[in-house]
This record gives C-alpha cells, sequence and structure tokens, in this order.
C-alpha cells in the first residue's frame, strides 16, 4: 500500500555533489522513520542516514558533514543532499519507510557512482 520513487542518482566526479529524492505514495501514518540506504557490490546494505517523524536525524559516520537528510514541507518527500562526494561513496541508494508493524517498504534504488 505503499511506493517509494527515488531519483537523482547519476555519475559525477569526486568532490561534487548530488541531490537525491524519495516520493512516497500511501498512507504515510504509520510512519515511524524514513531513510537512505546504500549497497555497494560484494557489501551489505548500510544506512547511511535517516530521519523520524519528530525530526530526530542519525548519519552514518562516513557521511557526517557531507550528506543532509531532510523532509519535505508535504512530508511524503524526502531528500538526501551528498555533498564532497567520493569514490567510496559509490552505491546504490535506496530508500525506506520504516513503519509502527515494523514493515519495511523500499524504493527501486538509484545508482550513484562517483569517479576520481
Amino acid at each position: 500500500q505503499m511506493q517509494l520513487v527515488e531519483s537523482g542518482g547519476g555519475l559525477v566526479q569526486a568532490g561534487g555533489s548530488l541531490r537525491l529524492s524519495c516520493v512516497a505514495s500511501g498512507s504515510l501514518f504509520s510512519t515511524i522513520t524514513m531513510g537512505w540506504y546504500r549497497q555497494a557490490p560484494g557489501k551489505q546494505r548500510e544506512l547511511v542516514a535517516d530521519i523520524t517523524r519528530n525530526g530526530n536525524i542519525n548519519y552514518a559516520e562516513s557521511v557526517k558533514g557531507r550528506f543532509t537528510v531532510s523532509r519535505g514541507n508535504a512530508k511524503n518527500t524526502m531528500y538526501l543532499q551528498m555533498n564532497s562526494l567520493v569514490p567510496e561513496d559509490t552505491a546504490v541508494y535506496y530508500c525506506k519507510v520504516l513503519d509502527v508493524y515494523a514493515r519495511s517498504y523500499w524504493g527501486q534504488g538509484t545508482q550513484v557512482t562517483v569517479s576520481s
């Protein structure tokens, strides 16, 4: 009943910036968190940043000071502003919603590739 669509990925040189967007449809009343995850080849999917309905934000240590997660005014959108990108940021980035029933909803992912 919930659909998530990411956009904004692409190829960028090290030091550049990208802004990812996630648009959610369906009910968000039961949402606990919205977040961004990423998965690089050969690695497990990992948390990049998430934000609760209360506005609490958690960042992976590797992206602190470079990435900023935010919610849109309508609360059905989420953004990830990525600055000072490095090749280690290369991954497929996924939008995720966690609801109060411990159900997770995932978008299709968007590829971010950072070249040196």
